[in-house]
């Protein structure tokens, strides 16, 4: 299986111009960013936009059923997107976008069944034009255009049978199968895309699943309703079920800015800890990874809690060695469901700091210091995704490592690399 490409970030070349590259080093960009959709975030609220570029001819749409995106059979690797009239039928021609938001909530009706659209962004430089359609005949209209934005716009569609619009998800599945395409369910985790596909995969994924996830207000326990293209949930003050209108209890949510109404982004420290000395790495492995598979410590930063401070009591927690100084490195976005990866590079305390005890917290199985050059061949010759075999050339027993679309694999080539050693001034 071919190896992933990276992120390649759009200011790369006038990087060894930046006064920051110069002091702290080149901008490291992990899988599952790098998208190169203009997210227009400012004009979710803009229905007028949203309905014009839902259904300008030129929209094009990754549909996800049951949260596995639609591939070409053929190159699983390269994301396939239907055009307006594929989806339409489950869609309606203008999808969710025909009322403004406070005539949807006025007029909400909690009894319909509606599709989770997500708008993504627009590709404005034209980088996705070579990305295959349903179509292989690309029909010649004038390009999108909204105030001083043009370019290609880009959804989400779910298209997961589901209640009363099952039949109509169904014959979109079909449609798109006959035409060549496929949902990529091989694994959970598609780590397999274009990096620039990969990053719309994974904002996709993560906004399609926290919608299904929470038709519920979490402050009341009443049904909401999808707003802003899929990046918000209300919660009606009304609501027309069985044809007339009537109040619904209170919520302390309405009328006021809430935390329960936008998707949740829950920051995880992943670390990549050296010995004192900077001869080794400190690396952990759980049961149900395969035999010789380790990687690097990570977990879920608390409230109230720095990210030096997270990765400092995860490390002691799980492994029992403490840790000194903390230096960020780089981050990852991680839809699984939706988390941010945030990759650091610690180093331990000397002598009793270094000493591994798994009292604490049963997450691991096993941790271990493991030899710099241990973990250089191990980048080399035995990196592979969790549900993969080892790859060709690996000897069996060796230290088996995550692949480089994870960011665990780019802390540990970081550090065996040395990228914390020189001075940055």
């Amino acid at each position: 299986m071919p190896i992933p490409d990276l992120p390649t970030l759009t200011f790369a070349d006038s990087e060894e111009h930046s006064l920051l590259t110069r002091k702290f080093g080149r901008e490291i960009a992990n899988y599952f960013s790098g998208s190169p959709l203009n997210r227009l975030s400012f004009l979710r609220a803009d229905t007028a936009f949203l309905r014009a570029a839902f259904s300008h001819p030129r929209a094009r749409f990754l549909l996800l059923n049951a949260l596995a995106p639609l591939v070409q059979a053929a190159d699983t690797a390269q994301l396939a997107f239907a055009m307006h009239a594929d989806v339409a039928p489950l869609t309606g021609t203008e999808g969710p976008f025909a009322r403004t938001e406070e005539e949807m909530i006025a007029q909400y009706d909690s009894s319909e069944e509606g599709v989770i659209i997500v708008f993504l962004g627009v590709d404005e430089a034209g980088v996705l034009d070579a990305s295959s359609s349903s179509t292989s005949k690309e029909v010649e209209v004038e390009e999108f255009r909204y105030r001083d934005f043009k370019g290609t716009p880009y959804f989400a569609v779910d298209v997961t049978p589901r209640g009363k619009l099952a039949g109509a998800a169904e014959g979109v599945i079909k449609a798109m199968k006959e035409k060549g395409f496929a949902f990529h369910d091989h694994s959970p985790r598609h780590m397999g895309l274009h990096a620039g596909q990969a990053a719309i995969y994974g904002q996709a994924r993560a906004l399609v699943d926290w919608n299904t996830r929470t038709p519920f207000c979490a402050q009341c326990g009443q049904p909401t309703l999808s707003v802003q293209a899929g990046t918000k949930r209300v919660c009606p003050p009304t609501d027309r079920a069985g044809g007339q209108v009537r109040d619904r209890k209170p919520c302390a949510t309405r009328g006021t800015v809430s935390n329960h109404s936008f998707p949740r982004t829950d920051p995880t420290v992943i670390m990549a800890v050296i010995s004192a000395d900077g001869t080794k790495i400190l690396l952990g492995r759980q049961r149900r990874w395969p035999k010789y598979w380790f990687s690097t410590l990570a977990g879920f930063q608390e409230p109230g809690e720095s990210i030096e401070e997270a990765v400092r009591r995860e490390v002691w927690e799980e492994s029992g060695v403490k840790v000194g100084r903390v230096v960020l490195h780089s981050s990852q976005p991680w839809p699984f469901p939706a988390s941010l990866m945030i990759g650091a590079i610690g180093q331990a305390l000397p002598g009793e700091g270094e000493k591994i005890y798994l009292g604490h917290d049963a997450e691991l199985e096993s941790a271990k210091w493991f030899p710099l050059e241990e973990v250089k061949e191990a980048l080399e010759k035995g990196t592979s995704g969790l549900g993969e075999a080892a790859p060709e050339g690996y000897v069996e027993g060796a230290l088996r490592l995550p692949p480089q679309t994870a960011i665990a694999n780019r802390l540990m080539t970081a550090v065996v690399e040395g990228w914390w050693i020189p001075s940055r001034m």
